[in-house]
């Protein structure tokens, strides 16, 4: 399964000249820590809760500056069609704990996060753990 299709939920966005308070605001609203920033559905930024943390206590912007004062850019993404072992060698490659993903027109269609991941594989496990143990009561084990 590719990672559009297991992972195209909502994807808190903003647009460049939306304000850092309005941001924070969105990133309470949908208790997420991070924004993807786009432009025409096209991803050009990135902005953490540690992004915005750090610009503030700096003193570095005001809470009214436009968030493309401070995002990330430009932004690590995967296409839609890559799997999961892609997503995680990005993450471990690139050292990010978010992947926004897109399709083949850079346009967003979803988020893949490591918090993602670390769920996906302890589901898998779980599924393993009861594969084997039906395999295990019989040989006495």
């Amino acid at each position: 399964m590719n990672l559009g299709e297991q992972f195209s939920s909502e994807v808190v966005t903003a647009e460049p000249e939306e304000s850092i308070v309005a941001v924070v605001n969105k990133m309470d609203l949908h208790d997420v820590g991070a924004v993807v920033v786009v432009d025409e559905k096209k991803v050009v930024g990135i902005v953490t809760d540690r992004d915005i943390a750090l610009s503030l206590g700096r003193g570095n912007v005001s809470n009214d500056a436009p968030v493309s004062q401070i995002m990330t850019t430009p932004v690590l993404t995967i296409w839609e069609d890559q799997g999961v072992f892609n997503a995680t060698q990005y993450l471990m490659g690139h050292k990010v704990r978010r992947l926004p993903i897109v399709n083949h027109d850079d346009e967003l269609v979803g988020m893949v996060t490591l918090d993602d991941l670390m769920g996906l594989l302890a589901q898998e496990m779980a599924n393993l753990g009861k594969a084997v143990a039906p395999a295990l009561a019989v040989k006495g084990h």
